[in-house]
């Protein structure tokens, strides 16, 4: 998978875990409705590091938490 459907879909994991909507982590985070919406949709082919860290600070998750998931294991991702 590409990088951008990892980060997608690790979003998505937490925010079923965390029973949270795309609403509530803006509302957490700060981050864009919009911008969460095109990161969960991929149409983006790269997402902003500091994006990512808004949303992890206001998931109060560490940013090493959040790329620890398998999707981010380099025999899973591709160019």
């Amino acid at each position: 998978m590409v990088l951008s459907e990892a980060v997608s879909n690790r979003i998505k994991t937490i925010l079923k875990e965390r029973n949270l909507t795309q609403y509530g982590l803006f509302k957490l985070s700060g981050v864009p409705q919009s911008t969460i919406s095109a990161i969960l949709k991929c149409e983006n082919k790269s997402v902003v590091l500091s994006t990512i860290y808004d949303i992890c600070s206001g998931l109060g998750m560490e940013l090493s938490d959040f790329f620890a998931a398998k999707e981010f294991k380099l025999e899973n991702l591709e160019d």
